[in-house]
């Protein structure tokens, strides 16, 4: 599979809006919170296709990821693949290339209690440092990637 990057545009929200929603349902519901309108609008509320990025696997576009920096932290966001596309080493490969690029502070990401990408960033080195109810939040250990 050839897998690339291109830059988001803003008449991408639309779509991923959607493939949020497909890609959160299950886990969004298995911990009780999903709201089909909810989970649309804090992405298109937060979204900045600026800081975006769309994932291409042969010629389609089937996700996207967003780096957005916070002070020294950078985080990375919004990175969601269709599910056809899932485990087939896409999610990896997107993340390596994104913590490939230079960067002097922390990385940090969230994700949902019980989601299977938690184990992906586990390998690529996040650790767990705080928790509620819905959400993990991670940073990539020191000297990783």
């Amino acid at each position: 599979m050839d897998t690339s990057l291109r830059p988001a545009v803003a008449a991408d929200i639309d779509w991923l809006v959607e493939l949020r929603a497909v890609v959160l349902r299950d886990d969004l519901t298995r911990l009780g919170v999903f709201d089909e309108i909810r989970v649309r609008s804090r992405m298109r509320d937060a979204w900045q296709p600026e800081w975006s990025r769309v994932v291409v696997v042969d010629g389609a576009d089937v996700g996207s990821v967003t780096t957005r920096l916070d002070g020294d932290t950078r985080w990375i966001e919004h990175l969601y693949l269709a599910p056809e596309v899932q485990g087939r080493g896409i999610g990896a490969a997107v993340l390596r290339a994104v913590l490939d690029e230079p960067h002097a502070g922390p990385t940090r990401l969230n994700v949902l209690q019980g989601s299977a990408a938690r184990r992906l960033y586990e390998r690529l080195g996040f650790v767990s440092d705080e928790e509620d109810d819905v959400d993990v939040f991670m940073t990539l250990r020191a000297g990783e990637v």
